[in-house]
């Protein structure tokens, strides 16, 4: 998966997340005419950063779902957020003496469009545009939402993330490379494969077969989790400074990570089991993230979609000196789309 963050702070900067988001849909086999859609979308939320906000990002990311590609964009803001979002998503609507047809726009030509604004904070939007319809019936229980980039100046992520979400007992592990570029990626992927490779090895038993795999790497702090959907239950092993919460039910319940480097310094390993009450959600993410967030600061956005969710965390809590992956999943809500 192909993340770009492209920052815009005016005008000027709005061809580029434009460019950006077609290339990635010509990447991924878009007609010309989905394409048009693609440059639109990317077009008007772009200038809606370039106009209202003070900071603002338009990350773009390939998807793939069934064979069936995908572009994702997240416009992410800390201006002065919205008070009515249904009033500024009618055409004709504008505070900023446009033609006020944007948030229109977008909507009507995602097959995923949604937003959450609150005044004084900023404005999250998400648009998703596929290259074909997607399958009516999904085999994957999950629904994930990711944000995955890399330190400011690095061209690659040493960050990564992983889910195997069918069946009912899935898996999903975030990994973060030691340091960042290439060699923290290197170590990233080297556990992405032996994720892939190896689900039938109890957590503790694969962390122990992820240090024995990644110790001609630079080595990674690495989290992983699998979710029992029957018994509601998760297992849950970590070493290093992985983060991960649940939030649903009576109170968020912070998960356990040891001390260790896979790969370099493997003291202990351990898993722990929690609640997965129904419609719970589990937010794992890096140290490129900071730890101080809570979704009390954020009325309405736990129903929003995953995407939405780990942009609004990304926007607000990256450091902005690493590579910064947070990863939101949920059981799975129908999604069409064309």
């Amino acid at each position: 998966m192909t993340t770009v963050a492209v920052r815009v702070r005016h005008e000027g900067e709005v061809g580029e997340a434009r460019r950006m988001a077609v290339a990635a849909a010509s990447r991924l086999g878009f007609s010309e005419e989905v394409r048009g859609k693609v440059a639109l979308v990317a077009t008007e939320a772009a200038r809606n950063l370039a106009l209202h906000a003070q900071e603002g990002e338009v990350i773009i990311t390939d998807l793939d779902v069934g064979g069936v590609g995908g572009v994702e964009l997240l416009a992410l803001d800390k201006g002065p957020g919205m008070a009515d979002v249904e009033k500024c998503l009618r055409d004709g609507y504008t505070t900023a003496g446009t033609g006020g047809v944007g948030l229109g726009a977008i909507s009507r030509m995602s097959s995923v469009f949604d937003i959450h604004s609150l005044p004084g904070i900023g404005t999250a939007l998400l648009a998703r545009l596929w290259a074909a319809p997607l399958p009516r019936v999904l085999a994957d229980r999950l629904e994930v939402g990711v944000v995955n980039v890399p330190k400011p100046g690095e061209e690659v992520c040493g960050d990564g993330w992983c889910v195997l979400a069918q069946g009912l007992r899935p898996r999903v592990l975030v990994c973060d490379g030691l340091g960042h570029g290439p060699g923290a990626a290197t170590a990233s992927l080297e556990a992405a494969r032996l994720f892939y490779a190896r689900p039938e090895l109890e957590l503790t038993e694969w962390i122990r077969a992820a240090h024995d795999a990644l110790r001609p790497t630079r080595g990674a702090a690495l989290a992983v989790a699998e979710i029992d959907l029957s018994a509601r239950r998760v297992r849950y092993a970590g070493v290093g400074n992985i983060v991960a919460s649940i939030l649903g039910g009576p109170q968020r319940q912070n998960l356990i990570s040891l001390n260790g480097t896979v790969g370099a310094v493997l003291p202990q390993v351990q898993a722990f089991e929690y609640s997965w009450p129904e419609g719970a959600q589990l937010i794992m993410h890096s140290d490129g993230l900071g730890t101080q967030w809570r979704m009390e600061k954020y009325p309405g956005l736990m129903g929003r979609n995953p995407s939405l969710v780990a942009g609004v965390l990304y926007r607000d809590f990256n450091r902005g000196r690493d590579d910064s992956t947070v990863l939101v999943l949920r059981e799975r809500k129908e999604e069409g789309g064309a």
